[in-house]
């Protein structure tokens, strides 16, 4: 449903068997507290919400919100996979394929193997340039 169905997102939610998680209307950290109640939880995406900094503020809201919480990605390359997977320890699920969906990726990082992220054994993000 559109973003701007609060009130049917909320209803949604309310009688949902499973979680539900605010994607498109959550973007900034300032979004997070008037999502309690309509979701479940929210979708973080580092190219929507500035960066890890506020990605982790987000996460921490929404936990203390007692909301569910979720990295995801768009399609994008292994550089910016690689830094929304900092994050996934924090997290309760992460949805970091987006890399996978590129033909000619420059990076190398992170890796999904067997359904697990499995994070790069090198400084910073853990990237290298191809």
């Amino acid at each position: 449903m559109p973003k701007e169905q609060i009130d049917d997102n909320a209803w949604l939610t309310a009688h949902s068997p499973i979680p539900t998680i605010a994607d498109e209307a959550c973007q900034r950290l300032s979004d997070v507290s008037a999502l309690q109640g309509v979701y479940s939880g929210i979708n973080i995406k580092l190219m929507k919400c500035t960066g890890m900094r506020e990605a982790k503020r987000m996460a921490e809201l929404a936990q203390s919100l007692k909301m569910k919480v979720m990295i995801g990605c768009m399609t994008e390359t292994s550089c910016a996979i690689s830094a929304a997977a900092q994050l996934a320890p924090l997290v309760d699920w992460a949805d970091l394929d987006g890399a996978l969906l590129i033909g000619n990726d420059i990076y190398d990082g992170m890796k999904v193997i067997d359904g697990q992220c499995i994070l790069p054994d090198r400084p910073g993000i853990g990237i290298l340039a191809e």
